[in-house]
């Protein structure tokens, strides 16, 4: 039976304890395999975490050529080598099922001329433009046609530019960096998207060969310095991960120590948690999360009702909402929770209503949550991986049994999570529907 159709039974209710570890983080993993392919010669990434968006990934660069062997005695080591010019059409029945998958297109038109993108998939959290894609690599020198199926790239070469992105777009930015590294001259990115994959994908290609200044901020200069050449990269933890196991711990009055949790990362999700009542203590490279603690709402001054909002980094990170709001429906007091850049992130709170939560959906953005509200163990469903970890959390502090279905949203964003939190003492099973 295929893990589309099975489900996680979840009996909630008990402290979650002990010592985890987060997988390498999948939104760098995605471009560096993507990155792979301006080169003829290896390159190695480490700490690549196995999750299905991965495997997809990896399935997609075989197709256009590139050969991908796992290190023998080395979990999470991977070798890609493609010695010929690869495909330039991206498989569409793969690439509908993965939004990442977009981050081929820079590679693809830097060593090949051409790439025909289908219109990508991923998580259904409202419209997810391309604009900025193409405009960056217009830029640079090509040419675009839509297709009612896609969109065919094509440049007989491309030259530096002077780029200003229209959004801080991620993907964007990463596109526009693997098309530069192969442009002729220099090539400036105003308006970048600076997240810590990001600067992931700028640090394996100066392993590469190309010069970059500007790392983690929001001016990029790129300079292309001949063929790239095979490096060698560690995925980063992840640090969505890293959030999810802190909410985990407080909800479920447990205590629990992040191990590699990539600290300078965590400042700005730290501080909101903290805004929740919510303590967590460096111990090295580690995270502590104290249990028992007191989760209290702080007010903002004057006693308003605070407001938890997404921004680009280094702000708190929309993928983090979610997770963020579940978390707030265990804290004592009221918050308002402002996700900005998707329209449809917020629609799975009716499950949570349906466990017991006291939220007000203002409109497709906003949510004003009441807590706390104890909450009953029920049937739900994950309509994407961020709210399925939500929907987890919200299982595991829930008095009761709940059934998750849909799990395999959450598996393409979370390692073998179901043999992760049974070691911290959680009461999971992944059986048949």
């Amino acid at each position: 039976m295929s893990e589309g159709q099975k489900v996680f039974r979840v009996k909630g209710g008990r402290p979650l304890q002990g010592v985890i570890r987060p997988e390498g983080n999948k939104n760098e993993a995605l471009p560096l395999l993507a990155a792979s392919l301006l080169t003829k010669e290896p390159v190695v990434l480490e700490n690549v975490p196995d999750i299905e968006d991965v495997r997809q990934m990896i399935g997609i660069i075989q197709h256009l050529g590139a050969q991908v062997t796992s290190l023998e005695g080395k979990p999470g080591h991977i070798r890609i080598h493609t010695p010929e010019t690869p495909g330039s059409d991206i498989p569409a029945d793969l690439s509908t099922l993965l939004r990442g998958s977009v981050t081929l297109a820079g590679p693809l038109l830097a060593r090949t001329g051409r790439v025909f993108l289908p219109r990508p998939g991923g998580d259904r959290i409202g419209r997810r433009r391309l604009d900025t894609h193409i405009l960056a690599l217009q830029s640079l020198g090509a040419k675009v046609q839509i297709f009612p199926d896609g969109f065919e790239l094509t440049a007989d070469r491309l030259v530096g530019a002077d780029i200003w992105l229209d959004e801080a777009s991620v993907t964007g930015t990463e596109n526009a960096l693997c098309a530069a590294a192969y442009a002729e001259g220099e090539t400036i990115i105003r308006h970048a998207a600076s997240e810590p994959h990001v600067q992931g994908l700028c640090r394996l290609l100066v392993s590469m060969g190309v010069s970059i200044d500007g790392i983690g901020s929001n001016i990029l200069r790129i300079r292309s310095n001949g063929p790239l050449k095979g490096a060698e990269h560690r995925v980063s933890p992840d640090y969505l991960e890293v959030g999810s196991f802190i909410s985990l711990a407080a909800v479920t009055g447990g205590e629990v120590l992040i191990e590699d949790a990539d600290l300078p990362n965590l400042r700005m999700i730290r501080q909101v948690f903290s805004r929740l009542g919510i303590e967590t203590r460096p111990e090295g490279d580690a995270l502590r999360v104290p249990g028992d603690q007191n989760l209290e709402i702080i007010s903002d001054m004057g006693g308003a009702v605070p407001h938890i909002d997404d921004a680009p980094w280094p702000g708190f990170p929309a993928d983090m909402t979610s997770v963020i709001l579940v978390t707030a429906t265990q804290c004592n007091g009221t918050v308002l929770i402002h996700e900005k850049m998707f329209e449809s992130r917020l629609f799975f709170v009716d499950r949570l209503i349906s466990m017991g939560a006291k939220i007000v959906l203002c409109d497709p953005h906003r949510a004003v949550v009441m807590g706390p509200s104890p909450l009953s163990g029920a049937a739900v469903s994950s309509p994407d991986i961020r709210a399925g970890m939500a929907m987890l959390i919200a299982a595991l502090c829930a008095q009761g049994e709940s059934t998750i279905q849909n799990i395999g949203q959450i598996d393409r964003g979370f390692a073998r999570i179901d043999e992760r939190l049974l070691k911290l003492g959680a009461r999971i099973e992944r059986i048949d529907a």
